[in-house]
């Protein structure tokens, strides 16, 4: 049952090659036709009706929050200055780096992708586009859980909001230092080929800075702040659309059409997703339950299996499957008995007996009462909470927690499927009838040469031990 995930991997990388009209025509046919076949086997064959559902949670809840961050940063138009340097591109690239770690990768690419496309106009290329999509909508929000879809899903899971910033810093360091310095020889290499009667005839207004459509920084900020709205059911998501419409019916017509504003690329973002979240449930279900064979499992190990699996699956599932493994086979069970009866006496440290799992107790308790006390303080400290304390506690086993985080988010760039945004950049590219690479032609032309050379930087100074 993995098959139909794999078709559809397979048309979206070689159909626009083979036969560009005919995909542009019926790709719609070809991903809702492979995602019934995965719909039907779970609902007519195993009756697996639960995991339907909460994988169409999944997907409202992904679909709604890239459609409304794309609506709302839509309505802001942001006019450059000045002439599109190798340098002056580092320092914007960078920005949204920092960005996107405050509205997500999702709302910084959304934000900024036009403005980028604009101040490049005169000599843009496929790799202005690709290393947008490497630094701002992924490898960046690896910061903050609103910065990056798995980084959230594990704040729900009880990871402290500022623990990944914590100890996240040094890799978003390497990552992005290192690929903003192989964009600048890329760049500059570009920039010269330019005459420079060309760059000064066509390059931006020197004098002017200009945003139009501020209002619409309300609704992004009331979008940012739904997603910590967990109950009722649905609410989120609401608000959510809410501060779309407002945005759209709000926003000047002049806005839109400087933006070049449609709908066409959440359009084909919503089609082509649906297939994915439908077709990978069997590859995400077989991951679940082997992802904890991995004999003596080391930090390294998780950091290139989860990131690999991100690479071709969607990172944030990924990444959630990955957690659930670590806290399977990392967390000993009688650690989580003894904190849990420690709790129910007073938990007091001088109740902790003697023996080898002592340290580890003392270690979780400490940790719960420093990430989660006011559960502590009212007696509820839940055994999902004890278990993750157990990981954020000992140092040797909260790497993993950081090579999966850091695999999840760094990964999901080495594809237009990775992570959601990638593929929202390449059609609003496509739409500006800006040159972008082929799903394949991605991977061989920037994700082989450039992606992999600093995930194994980032391998060889933090994970290899």
């Amino acid at each position: 049952m993995i098959l139909p995930f794999g078709a559809l991997l397979a048309a979206i990388a070689l159909a626009p090659l083979v036969c560009a009209n005919w995909w542009a025509r019926h790709y719609p046919k070809v991903a809702l036709g492979l995602g019934a076949v995965t719909l039907g086997y779970y609902l007519f064959w195993i009756h697996a009706h639960e995991r339907v559902e909460h994988t169409a949670i999944e997907y409202v809840s992904f679909i709604v929050l890239i459609g409304a961050l794309f609506v709302v940063s839509g309505g802001i138009h942001i006019t450059v200055q000045g002439e599109a340097t190798p340098r002056a591109n580092c320092v914007f690239l960078l920005i949204g780096a920092i960005i996107s770690n405050a509205l997500g990768t999702t709302g910084a690419s959304m934000l900024l992708i036009r403005p980028w496309l604009r101040m490049n106009a005169y000599r843009i290329t496929a790799h202005h586009v690709v290393f947008f999509i490497l630094i701002v909508s992924n490898v960046g929000g690896c910061l903050t859980p609103i910065g990056d879809p798995p980084l959230f899903l594990g704040y729900l899971r009880g990871i402290p909001f500022w623990w990944v910033a914590q100890h996240c810093w040094p890799m978003w360091a390497v990552g992005v230092g290192a690929l903003l310095l192989l964009f600048y020889v890329v760049d500059r290499c570009n920039y010269v080929r330019a005459p420079r009667e060309v760059r000064k005839k066509l390059a931006e207004p020197p004098d002017r800075w200009r945003f139009e459509g501020l209002v619409n920084l309300v609704f992004l900020g009331a979008i940012l702040g739904a997603v910590f709205i967990n109950r009722p059911p649905f609410l989120r998501e609401a608000i959510m659309l809410a501060a779309a419409v407002a945005s759209y019916y709000s926003t000047r017509p002049a806005i839109h059409q400087s933006n070049h504003f449609n709908f066409h690329p959440i359009r084909e973002v919503a089609i082509l997703f649906i297939g994915i979240f439908a077709t990978m449930m069997p590859a995400l279900d077989w991951l679940e339950m082997n992802a904890a064979r991995f004999g003596e499992p080391r930090a390294g190990q998780f950091y290139w299996a989860c990131g690999m699996l991100s690479s071709g699956l969607d990172n944030a599932p990924t990444y959630l499957s990955f957690l659930s493994a670590c806290l399977g086979s990392l967390v000993d069970a009688d650690v989580v008995e003894q904190v849990r009866a420690i709790l129910a006496a007073g938990g007091s440290l001088a109740a902790v007996p003697d023996g080898p799992n002592a340290e580890a107790v003392r270690q979780t308790l400490d940790t719960l009462r420093r990430f989660y006390p006011v559960a502590v303080a009212a007696g509820s400290v839940s055994p999902n909470q004890i278990e993750m304390a157990v990981l954020l506690g000992d140092p040797h086993l909260n790497r993993f927690i950081i090579a999966i985080s850091i695999g999840a988010v760094f990964f999901g760039a080495n594809t237009y499927i990775g992570n959601g945004p990638n593929f929202m950049v390449k059609t609003i590219a496509d739409q500006r009838r800006v040159r972008t690479p082929t799903f394949l032609g991605y991977i061989f032309r920037f994700t082989l040469p450039f992606m992999m050379p600093m995930v194994l930087l980032v391998w060889l100074l933090f994970f290899r031990g």
